[in-house]
């Protein structure tokens, strides 16, 4: 009787491998560093784009003006012909740097995003996540890179409406996207940074509306940089802006330019912001 009962049916519980359990009672190891990263920031991107689809509004809105630079400022000065631009028209000089102002202009309010996630506890549990900080910002600022990119078509589309010589060359084009993404990443971490500065909405509002159009004018966005005062020209050198711009002049346009030096610095730049916003990022949601 004993042996009977001691029987074991093939396929029985009892018959399996104690050692196929391991995965229940101990699981697997997670990812960790380099391999983990990058499934985080691209996850905290689509949570930002998702945002999107609840209200276009922004996007909309954000148009009008860009359009506005183009359509009377750009338009206005083609026929004073009072600025040089090297013997294109000016509107041609203007459209890629309205591309990357209105991709600045995005940006740099971006901090006022995460300070409403502060205010409603969203941000604190981001934090509790085993999320990287640098991946919770690398997602927030490239988001607001793709976000500026949709600008940044609006523009173009705009622009070869009014017959400025826009090249199409697909492989340009990338160069354009990556040059808009990597200039509105930097913009947007610098917005948080100087949230986790001052804490609050009404000071961040403040010295953004104080800095953008500094940042703008003080830029070749405009005008050619030699044609500045000295002081004006050393501020240029320093402005990321400047060479966001220069790059997509010679993306778009064939214009001389620098473009390792200018990706060089874009890409510097967005690193540098990345890592002062995310230690900074601690001290916002305390």
């Amino acid at each position: 009787m004993s042996e009977a009962h001691d029987g074991r049916r093939p396929g029985s519980a009892d018959a399996v491998d104690p050692g196929r359990f391991e995965l229940l009672l101990v699981p697997p190891a997670p990812r960790t560093g380099w391999r983990v990263l990058p499934a985080r920031v691209l996850a905290m991107c689509v949570v930002e784009l998702q945002k999107l689809r609840h209200d276009r509004t922004e996007l909309y809105t954000r148009a009008i003006q860009p359009a506005l630079w183009l359509l009377i400022f750009g338009e206005t000065f083609t026929h004073i012909r009072a600025i040089p631009t090297g013997g294109i028209p000016y509107i041609d000089f203007l459209a890629p740097g309205i591309i990357a102002q209105s991709a600045m202009f995005i940006a740099i309010f971006y901090g006022i995003m995460i300070i409403w996630e502060r205010d409603a506890g969203i941000l604190t549990k981001l934090l509790v996540t085993p999320t990287p900080r640098a991946a919770l910002i690398s997602g927030k600022a490239f988001a607001s890179g793709v976000k500026a990119l949709i600008q940044a078509v609006v523009v173009i589309v705009i622009a070869a409406a009014l017959g400025v010589a826009l090249t199409w060359n697909p492989l340009k084009l990338l160069g354009v996207a990556v040059v808009v993404i990597l200039g509105s990443a930097f913009f947007s971490c610098l917005s948080i940074t100087i949230a986790g500065i001052v804490l609050t909405r009404d000071r961040l509002m403040g010295i953004g509306q104080a800095i953008t159009m500094p940042l703008f004018f003080a830029s070749n966005a405009l005008y050619p940089v030699a044609i500045m005062p000295g002081w004006l020209q050393v501020v240029s050198k320093i402005n990321p802006l400047s060479y966001q711009v220069d790059a997509l002049r010679g993306l778009l346009l064939g214009t001389p330019s620098h473009l390792l030096l200018d990706f060089g610095v874009l890409i510097f730049a967005a690193l540098v912001g990345i890592i002062t916003a995310s230690s900074l990022l601690g001290r916002l949601a305390r």
